[in-house]
This record gives structure tokens, sequence and C-alpha cells, in this order.
């Protein structure tokens, strides 16, 4: 019986190569992303809020605030469709630390998803 072959870590790399890498692992990211029914709703309820509230007449400076939020809810969504993935590789049963982290997770996005309905609904009655 042979075993597999063990790969080894690639090597570190610094200056113009390190930026690189990092933003394939970033687009890389985003495509796993990208494959999150809930990220793609998510997307969805970013352009009607953005559109919503440039209809409404919002300033440049309350839209750029909005588009910060939801750039802030798709981070929490890929940490929370990672905890998912580790959870699942670490817990493939039912176990009460694998509910317990994908509820958390869950809270997360939601408080998010509050935030920017909130900040939409003050620029919206003019708090903002």
């Amino acid at each position: 019986m042979t075993l597999p072959a063990v790969r080894p870590a690639p090597g570190k790399t610094r200056g113009l190569g390190h930026l690189l890498a990092a933003a394939g692992h970033a687009g890389a990211g985003l495509r796993r992303l990208l494959a999150e029914p809930a990220f793609r709703h998510e997307i969805l309820f970013s352009a009607a809020l953005l559109a919503a509230l440039a209809l409404a007449g919002a300033s440049g400076r309350a839209l750029l605030l909005q588009g910060v939020l939801l750039l802030a809810l798709a981070a929490t969504e890929a940490l929370n469709t990672a905890i998912e993935l580790i959870v699942d590789r670490l817990s493939p049963d039912w176990s009460l630390f694998a509910r317990d982290a994908k509820d958390l997770g869950s809270l997360a996005v939601l408080c998010l998803v509050l935030a920017n309905l909130a900040f939409a609904g003050a620029v919206v009655v003019g708090l903002v």
C-alpha cells in the first residue's frame, strides 16, 4: 500500500509577490463565497438597499457609509462560512458545539443585516 504524496508547503513570498498571492487567495475566497446561497441573497439585498437609497436622494456620504456597512456584512458572511466549514469538518454528526458555533455565526450576520437596515432607515428619515 502506498501512502499519498505529501505536498511541501509553498515557500514564503515577499513584497509584490506576497500582495499578488494575497489577492489570489481573496479571489478564491470570493469564488467560494459566491457558491453560498445566503451570500447571493446578500448581494441582491445590497443592490436593492443601495438603489433604494439612491432613489431616495441619499447623499454620497450616506451611500459610501452604507457601502462600508455592506462590505462588513460580506466579511461577516465570509467568516460565518469559514466557521461552518471548519465545524462541519470537526463534527460531521450533530453536536451541541457545532450547533452553537453555527448559531453564533448566524447571529453575527443577522446583526450586520439589522445594522444595514437601521442605517438605511436613518438616512431615509433624515437622521443621517
